[in-house]
């Protein structure tokens, strides 16, 4: 029976000290980054722990709540308000809130995240109240801001700062979305009407100034034509001038030369006028009318005249 009783007390001192162990393990909390504690002492609040490891009181101390310190987002349900024209309508929000005091939001409220929600759909349906339907499609900015404004405001209390806040959905009656897609599609339809206009427009003032310049070159190509042709004119005649030039002083320097000949030859004065009535004979060329003569030339005519019907008489004696 002894030996019983060593063993009995062997195990009852290995299972005292399992549960010291236990005990003494249970009252060390490591806290994570982003994370906070807090501590309560016999029900009241203690303290608040950060980052760190920390030591509380077997049995006395407990762990109130651990509170997360990172942004949170909360999605909520699409809520049911009315416009200021009576127009139902369903919109869902979007929350990003952030914890900053642990112990207000460990005691200032009993469910934080409804809270929130209720306050949400509440403050919504004001502001919704005070638009009509075209602002509340068109405001999500201003209706944003002033959630976010309310929102943070009333959330204080509870040791939350509410960051942002966005209207998800719009979701309108279905007689509402019909009449603006048929308002889009007609928008889309006129916008598409100007468009055309527009492009027809500009195709048509393209044409006419390809139209314009076309006139402009082919005018232009022909004053060139009409520059080169006077210019072709005016070398043709410049050439027949100048062939009539040098053919009249070719014939004047063949009648020199004939003359010089003639002197040279030491032909008496009758000759030379011949030579001259010759000259006077081809001058008139059967075109002139009248030829004045001068009077050594007719007193010539008379001798050669006078010579021929000598010559014609004796020729009839003869026969």
């Amino acid at each position: 029976m002894g030996t019983a009783g060593s063993i009995i007390g062997l195990f009852s001192f290995i299972i005292i000290g399992i549960v010291i162990l236990l005990i003494l393990a249970s009252c060390i909390r490591i806290v994570p980054q982003a994370q906070a504690i807090v501590l309560e002492r016999l029900g009241a609040y203690r303290d608040t722990w950060s980052v760190g490891i920390h030591f509380k009181l077997p049995i006395i101390d407990r762990v109130a709540k651990r509170v997360i310190l990172k942004e949170q987002v909360v999605d909520f349900a699409p809520q049911p308000v009315i416009t200021k024209d009576n127009v139902t309508m369903r919109i869902d929000t979007v929350v990003f809130f952030q914890i900053t005091d642990p112990k207000l939001y460990a005691y200032g409220v009993e469910n934080p995240i409804m809270a929130i929600e209720n306050l949400t759909a509440t403050t919504l349906r004001n502001i919704i109240g005070d638009l009509e339907l075209d602002q509340t499609l068109t405001s999500r900015e201003t209706i944003n801001t002033k959630m976010r404004a309310s929102l943070d405001v009333a959330t204080d209390p509870w040791g939350i700062k509410v960051n942002r806040v966005e209207l998800k959905n719009i979701i309108p009656p279905a007689a509402i979305q019909d009449a603006m897609e048929k308002q889009m599609k007609a928008e889309r339809e006129r916008r598409e009407a100007i468009l055309i206009a527009e492009g027809e427009k500009k195709s048509t003032v393209l044409v006419a100034e390809g139209k314009k310049e076309s006139a402009i070159l082919e005018a232009e190509g022909e004053k060139e034509a009409a520059i080169l042709r006077a210019e072709a004119e005016k070398q043709r005649m410049i050439r027949e001038a100048e062939g009539q030039a040098e053919a009249i002083l070719k014939i004047q320097q063949a009648n020199a030369d004939g003359i010089r000949f003639i002197k040279e030859a030491g032909a008496d004065n009758a000759v030379l006028q011949l030579k001259s009535l010759e000259a006077f004979a081809a001058a008139a060329d059967g075109k002139a009318t009248k030829i004045i003569i001068p009077s050594e030339i007719q007193g010539i005519a008379g001798l050669v005249k006078s010579l021929v019907e000598v010559g014609e008489k004796e020729e009839t004696e003869a026969e």
